[in-house]
Parts: structure tokens; C-alpha cells; sequence
């Protein structure tokens, strides 16, 4: 019998796909030194809500403190919204909606996020780097995550080139 289909064979995986989606969306990111970007994604594969890590909506940017290092209200970590923050903000579905969905971001989240995701309802977290993983806030999150039955793993994107130019 002759072969009528012959889909592609190097698409992309969802994983691939909404990580990507997340990496774009830190794009946006006016932070000179850490851009992170998430999307979250129901059980069916459908995008709920992106998000980046950026100032309050509000604040105005070019008076934000994005200094690392300094007095807390001379840095960025007082005020910054984080991209999982953002992206469980930014969706105006219902929250339903939101149980047992995944999130796929950049970095692990911190313990701040790690709490927003469990409240939430997301059930997976999909991320790239873990550069932070031997800190406090990171350790606290996996603990938090562990007990509360939100799965975690690392995917790895170095394979994959997207050329916007196409």
C-alpha cells in the first residue's frame, strides 16, 4: 500500500512547544539581568495565561530599582512580580480551570511561587534551569510541592533552534 501521509517527523513535542511559549514571553522582561517567562496549560493542551517577570502594573519602569544588590527597597526583589505570579494573575477564566494544570517556566520557582501554584490548582511544574536549587527558597518550594502533590521536572531545550525570521 502506498504511504499517503507523510507528516514532518522534527515538530515539536508540548513540552517543547509551551516552553518555548514561556521563553518568548520572557522577552518582555525589562529586567537587565533575569528574564523568566511561564505559560500555563490545561489537562487538554489548551494555553490558559502567559506571564513574565516585570514591575506592578503601574509602577513605571524606568524608576524601578532593578539592582541586585543594595538596601531592600534599592533592589528589585521588594517589588518585582514574578512570571508565575503574573500568569496566575493574568488569566480571567475560571479558576477551575486552573486544577491540574502545568505550568512550564524558565527557572524553578521560588517559595513565594511555589505557594501561588499549589493554591492555584496546578498539579506540574515543567522548567529549564534550577540554578538555584542548593538555596533556601528553592528547597523550601520542592518541600512544599513534595507534600502537596505537585509533580516537577526539567526538560532541556538545547537541541531545539527557532528562527523568527522565517
Amino acid at each position: 500500500m502506498k504511504e499517503i501521509n507523510k507528516e514532518r517527523k522534527d515538530y515539536l513535542t508540548w513540552d517543547q512547544y509551551f516552553m518555548a511559549i514561556a521563553k518568548l514571553s520572557a522577552m518582555r522582561s525589562k529586567d537587565p539581568n533575569t528574564q523568566v517567562g511561564a505559560c500555563i496549560v490545561d489537562k487538554t493542551n489548551r494555553i490558559l495565561s502567559i506571564g513574565y517577570n516585570g514591575a506592578p502594573n503601574g509602577f513605571q519602569d524606568n524608576i524601578f530599582p532593578w539592582d541586585r544588590e543594595g538596601k531592600t527597597l534599592e533592589t528589585k526583589y521588594a517589588f518585582v512580580c514574578h512570571a508565575e505570579m503574573n500568569a496566575i494573575l493574568n488569566y480571567r477564566g475560571s479558576r477551575k480551570d486552573l486544577e491540574n494544570a502545568k505550568i512550564y517556566v524558565d527557572l524553578f520557582p521560588c517559595n513565594e511561587c511555589a505557594k501561588l501554584i499549589i493554591q492555584s490548582g496546578i498539579k506540574e511544574v515543567i522548567y529549564l534551569s534550577d540554578k538555584y536549587k542548593d538555596t533556601d527558597n528553592v528547597k523550601a518550594s520542592k518541600l512544599m510541592m513534595d507534600e502537596c502533590g505537585v509533580k516537577y521536572y526539567q526538560i532541556n531545550l538545547d537541541n531545539i533552534t527557532i528562527n523568527l525570521h522565517k
